[in-house]
């Protein structure tokens, strides 16, 4: 046998569809996470006699090696070790949320080669639930941990480090790298992800007026969660009608084009079968689980230790450092002035966190008996304001250059200041009661 790998004769897996049917529906994200990827040399493994014990290898080795971010991995097991031995808490929340990094980027890589068996509208579908896992998984724990804050802040900075981090970055060092060419992208694509995000800004804000126009009418003030819960059941039914217009109806709005020009090497097709990928893909969602946990369990204690508020934690380093892989892809495209890419990253993803992940954490909380709303307060709320308008603004004439990028990434500097000096307590109350107001609520309550 030689020294390449086949799928088919490996675990008997057959492939839905011609390679060009699943190239035609690879996406955005899946185009910039291969951009982290790299080749992975099997001669040894490949004269190996036993077959299964030489599948395992090569799994292990395409999984564990095949990305450029493989040198982040020891910090996984160091982690569970300061775990284990009661390290330093904050030593802890460092080395998970450095092997989230990896592990994200893995999930994306073996949610694509469960595509190439599937077909892509599965793996589309696919892709749209666990192209965020790391910032759901996280929501969960925080959730059952009760840090209603650190679910709200951790996910508004998911969307803002995509809209302005990501795609200031993008198309800033697009247009650096080509100024003598004239950067043009498909608007169709951000125009119906602009519409979805201003959605869900409309369902954000209503709550927050909401409240502030309840004074002290207490009983008003209560049915702001009801109104939340309302508004999320309502994006969730918004979220299925874009996915069913995504990877069905309109789907040459959202396929990534690929130019012919011998780029993407790691297209070529599957190198795992169905039933390792998916194996895999459960494994590597537990530790990401168990990764998250400790994330939330000492984020807390990171943020005493070093002086800084939850908040800027939470909306500011968790957003960069989870997300690093897909947020390096889109740059790596944006360089090649692959800008359709760059914006399906940045735009698919703020999307998927507001229509997808947040209204479901509402819903969630609810199940649980916690009172979770969309109300995130005043200056989150106006930030995220900011921010859709900023990329709406941006995207507006369908062309690109550096100034762009740059007065997106301002904004996030900006912001990131804000935040960084607002001392915001963790347990903070969510509404307007002080004084007599506190009495009268808890009669209410009781």
């Amino acid at each position: 046998m030689g020294s390449t790998y086949e799928p088919r004769s490996l675990e008997g897996g057959n492939l839905k569809g011609s390679s060009k049917e699943v190239k035609q529906g690879r996406t955005a994200h899946n185009m910039s996470s291969s951009s982290l990827r790299k080749k992975s040399e099997l001669v040894l493994v490949s004269k190996l006699r036993n077959g299964l014990f030489r599948q395992f290898l090569t799994n292990l080795q395409e999984v564990l090696l095949g990305t450029k971010l493989s040198i982040l991995f020891p910090t996984v097991p160091l982690a569970i070790i300061a775990h284990i031995y009661h390290f330093g808490r904050p030593w802890i929340f460092a080395l998970s949320l450095l092997g989230l990094t990896p592990l994200a980027e893995r999930i994306s890589f073996l949610t694509e080669q469960i595509t190439y068996f599937t077909g892509p509208t599965i793996g589309g579908l696919l892709n749209a639930t666990c192209g965020n896992a790391t910032e759901l998984i996280i929501a969960l724990f925080a959730l059952h941990r009760g840090k209603i804050e650190v679910v709200k802040y951790s996910l508004l900075g998911s969307i803002l480090s995509n809209l302005l981090l990501v795609l200031g970055t993008s198309l800033l060092c697009g247009g650096l790298a080509n100024l003598k060419k004239e950067q043009k992208y498909d608007r169709k694509q951000a125009d119906v992800n602009s519409s979805l995000l201003l959605l869900a800004l409309l369902c954000h804000m209503l709550p927050l007026m909401f409240r502030y126009a309840a004074g002290s009418n207490l009983s008003m003030r209560k049915q702001t969660l009801v109104l939340s819960r309302a508004s999320s059941i309502i994006m969730l039914i918004a979220y299925v009608v874009y996915l069913v217009f995504q990877l069905k109806t309109h789907r040459r709005f959202f396929e990534a084009q690929e130019e012919e020009d011998g780029e993407g090497e790691a297209d070529e097709g599957a190198v795992i079968g169905c039933p390792s990928a998916t194996a895999w893909l459960i494994g590597m969602t537990a530790v990401v689980a168990l990764l998250s946990e400790y994330v939330v369990g000492t984020i807390e204690d990171a943020a005493e230790s070093w002086g800084i508020s939850v908040s800027f934690i939470s909306i500011i380093l968790l957003p960069i450092v989870g997300n690093a892989a897909e947020h390096a892809g889109a740059i790596i495209f944006a360089f090649k002035n692959k800008l359709d890419i760059s914006l399906g990253v940045a735009l698919g993803s703020a999307t998927q966190i507001a229509m997808f992940v947040v209204p479901l954490s509402v819903l969630v909380a609810w199940i649980m008996g916690t009172r979770m709303d969309l109300d995130f307060n005043l200056v989150e709320t106006g930030s995220l304001l900011i921010a859709i308008l900023m990329t709406a603004f941006t995207l507006q004439d369908g062309t690109s250059h550096y100034l762009k990028g740059l007065v997106l990434l301002l904004c996030y500097v900006v912001i990131s200041a804000c935040f960084f000096v607002m001392k915001t307590p963790l347990h903070q109350p969510n509404t307007l009661i002080t004084g007599i107001e506190s009495s009268q609520a808890a009669a209410l309550a009781a």
